[in-house]
Order: C-alpha cells, then structure tokens, then sequence
C-alpha cells in the first residue's frame, strides 16, 4: 500500500520559514475585501487566530452540533408535529460526520505530535 505522507522535515523547514517571515512583517495590510474574514483590528495588524481557540471552537461546533440533533430526536418521538422525520435525520447525519471529522483530525494531531517526539535531534 503506497501512502502520501509529507516529508516532517520539509514541513517543519516550511513551518519555520513561514514564522520568520510572519515575524519579519511590522505591519500586514490585507485587500480589504477578506479584511472582515481575517478579523483585522483599527491599528490595521492582523490578528493571528490563537490555535487553542480554534481548536475549542470546533470542538464546541461538534459538541452544539449534537445537542442539537438529540434535541430533534427527542421531540420527534415525543410526537412533536413541527419535527420532521427527515429533519431528525439529516441532524443526526450532520451530527455523526461532523463527530467523525473531528475524530480525525484529532488522530491526525496525536500522529504529528507522535512523529516530531521521535524525531532525533
């Protein structure tokens, strides 16, 4: 079985370029059209998103994401007429891909994390 894998230490090399440079610019000022999505403050520097945030807001999506389709399941064996039976399912589908996803790239992290321990030095 042949598998894709990217060489960790040219995404490290990568990684560290891409840091230097990150750090070598005073000040970004990004087109304005995407200045909205980059979440730029009133100094015009953009606000690099912290990853433990990002990681707690999918996390936080996935966990919303399955409140809501037992929610949904529940009112619909209560009897409620204003859940559909096509409503339940396609939130429990939502649900289960969005667990799924989730799932992996947390294995994907811990086999990172797993390849740089073992890295020599």
């Amino acid at each position: 079985m042949i598998t894709n894998r990217t060489d960790i230490n040219s995404l490290l090399t990568q990684m560290r370029e891409m840091k230097a440079q990150a750090g070598s610019a005073q000040e970004l000022r990004p087109r304005s059209d995407v200045e909205a999505a980059l979440g730029v403050n009133t100094d015009n520097k953009v606000q690099t998103p912290n990853f433990s945030d990002m990681f707690s807001n999918a996390v936080n999506t996935v966990n919303d994401t399955q409140k809501t389709s037992a929610a949904l399941a529940t009112a619909y064996e209560k009897g409620d007429a204003s859940v559909s039976l096509s409503q339940v399912m396609v939130a429990s589908q939502k649900a289960s891909v969005s667990f799924q996803a989730m799932t992996e790239v947390r294995n994907k992290l811990i086999e990172a994390y797993k390849d740089v321990m073992n890295m020599s030095i």
